[in-house]
């Protein structure tokens, strides 16, 4: 795989609409070409080559072509918008649309990500090592097609609206959400393993929530059917309490079974209980070991002062 590096040589006054910077259109480019590019400052036109020192080579296809974007573009918008193959590495944070209506690839973000990253995503893997912004993976606003493939990964938090009108693929939050997690929608998985604030699968028809932390406001539209289903996860079998609804909504019946969202919540599994109740006794027991040394010693300082 041929790599292109871009190095911003400073940071834009506005912020740039780079929907260029994708291995379609380096693939098959001469670094000139690729610097002749497009892009918007603002509303002004400008070029690709106008802000950054672009080094290496570009693939004779998308798959073959590795983009490195560095100095931290914050202030860059729609990194890697519609790529269908290849890779994007962003060394820092981006702005919005980052990976926005992606359908293959893959793009590895070192820092955060601004909001409607991953948003209508078809396919490919959008990788976030730090926090996603609203809107990921969700629907542009008026519009009901948000995510339908592929996979996020975020390893810290998200804001609002993760996955809002998801149709499909999987969105993985390994830390917080806040409100509004799979609004919407209508097929796909979502999975926070962190906790979440409220507004969890409101107006959901179909699809997958797993919540490994804890709801702070259940919506009133779900049902529990049952406790203590075993569940895989991201590659662990956890125990969950089992959830159906929107119930405020219409559902499809297939083969006479109503179709409903699923919303999965972590229970506290009987090994952890049993771990945790052994934690406890132990803590209580070093208490008292603590308090009889204690007494002890306190007994052989008066002793010792008495004589």
């Amino acid at each position: 795989m041929k790599t292109v590096t871009l190095t911003l040589r400073e940071e834009p006054e506005l912020f740039l609409d780079a929907y260029m910077i994708t291995p379609d259109n380096f693939a098959g480019k001469s670094l000139e070409s690729i610097g002749a590019l497009e892009i918007y400052e603002g509303k002004q036109k400008t070029t690709l080559g106008d802000y950054f020192e672009i080094a290496g080579e570009a693939g004779a296809t998308a798959a073959e072509t590795r983009i490195v974007v560095t100095s931290n573009p914050r202030k860059v918008k729609r990194i890697g918008q519609k790529m269908t193959a290849g890779e994007i590495i962003i060394e820092g944070n981006a702005d919005m649309y980052t990976g926005g209506w992606m359908q293959g690839g893959l793009i590895h973000v070192k820092g955060n990500v601004d909001a409607f990253s991953g948003m209508a995503m078809e396919g490919g893997e959008l990788r976030v090592d730090g926090d996603a912004g609203n809107y990921l993976g969700a629907a542009y606003r008026g519009d009901w097609r948000g995510m339908k493939g592929g996979l996020i990964r975020v390893k810290g938090n998200t804001g609002n609206d993760t996955g809002t009108a998801i149709n499909g693929g999987t969105i993985i939050v390994e830390g917080n959400a806040f409100i509004h997690v799979s609004t919407h929608g209508n097929g796909g998985t979502v999975i926070i393993k962190g906790d979440v604030e409220a507004r969890v699968g409101g107006q959901m028809t179909k699809g997958d929530i797993y919540v490994l932390g804890s709801i702070k406001y259940m919506l009133p539209g779900y049902k529990l059917l049952e406790g203590g289903v075993q569940k895989e996860v991201d590659g662990e079998t956890l125990i969950f309490d089992h959830y159906v609804g929107d119930l405020g909504e219409h559902h499809k019946k297939v083969k006479g079974e109503m179709v409903y969202g699923h919303l999965y919540v972590k229970t506290a599994e009987p090994a952890d209980l049993a771990a945790a109740r052994e934690e406890r006794i132990q803590a209580s027991q070093e208490q008292k070991r603590a308090k009889r040394k204690a007494i002890a010693s306190a007994e052989i300082a008066r002793a010792s002062n008495r004589a």
